[in-house]
């Protein structure tokens, strides 16, 4: 069993990523963020559509956000601002629809609808969380997300605002073939204001980190290796409990297909006590690149 690690201390990354979702109020219903580069090809999507729902959530008033659904259309610059313009596209009785188009140098990276809903009581059943060994007896996740030799990923991620643990991890590198399934703890390196707004559009913003990794298990390869090229295609979240992106969340993820370079995956996201809080799907581009040295 691996070494037990205790939680990491709050991180200047973490303030940093708070900062980036206080969006720069531009005109009404438009909005300005900043970008970060975690060593990505691109902007990471995560990013895009957490800034993208804190935008329609801005608008929204004293009602939460009960779903998303995002395509990424371009890939975005980690060195530019990006433009938010929210569509205020109806305001019923009990729910309200907001449209998003994030832009850099006028060129659309992405479009999100969401939909924002008053606090209603109503019948309740949901699945049931695995048994998985407890984030305490797992090691941190080391994500190389820069252009590294073998064994130089270790540094990577400690100035991450995003702790992960992996409960069966794999080598970055020399993947071993393994079912299209995997569960991974992760949470905030530190405490958050108590926003929910707030707290929803950050586990918007992890639910991206390594859900497309799930379609790629059976296949024996992963996104860190030089001859492979992936892509967010869209992603879609529906949130059905309130959320505490700084305390354990488990995310179990599956992928039923893949196939034509495109693979599904859908991911249950539980509180530590077994509580499903939030449900995702996302289909992803994943391709091998022959020639590329």
């Amino acid at each position: 069993m691996p070494m037990s690690i205790g939680p990491l201390p709050a991180a200047p990354a973490l303030t940093q990523l708070l900062e980036l979702f206080e969006l720069e109020a531009l005109a009404p219903d438009q909005y300005l963020g900043q970008s970060l580069d975690l060593g990505f090809r691109n902007l990471f999507g995560g990013h895009i559509l957490g800034q993208a729902l804190r935008a329609a959530a801005n608008t929204s008033g004293d009602r939460s956000v009960h779903s998303l659904h995002a395509y990424f259309i371009r890939g975005g610059d980690p060195r530019a601002p990006i433009h938010y313009k929210v569509e205020r596209i109806r305001d019923g009785n009990s729910f309200s629809v907001r449209r998003v188009t994030a832009s850099q140098g006028d060129k659309t990276i992405l479009t999100l609808a969401s939909s924002f809903q008053i606090d209603e009581a109503g019948f309740q059943h949901q699945a049931t969380m695995p048994d998985v060994p407890p984030p305490e007896s797992l090691t941190i996740h080391r994500d190389s997300t820069r252009t590294l030799a073998e064994g130089d990923d270790d540094q990577i991620t400690s100035d991450r605002a995003i702790e992960i643990r992996h409960v069966e991890p794999l080598d970055h590198f020399h993947p071993q073939v393994r079912p299209p399934v995997q569960c991974t703890w992760f949470r905030a390196v530190g405490p958050i204001v108590c926003d929910q707004a707030l707290h929803r559009c950050l586990l918007a913003y992890a639910s991206d980190f390594g859900l497309m990794a799930t379609c790629m298990r059976p296949h024996g390869v992963t996104y860190y290796q030089p001859d492979m090229v992936t892509a967010s295609l869209d992603h879609a979240m529906w949130f059905y409990q309130d959320v505490r992106v700084d305390e354990w969340l488990l995310y179990v993820c599956e992928s039923p297909v893949a196939c034509h370079a495109r693979g599904l995956n859908h991911g249950n996201i539980f509180r530590r006590d077994g509580t499903l809080i939030a449900c995702v799907a996302q289909e992803g581009l994943f391709r091998k690149v022959t020639g590329r040295g």
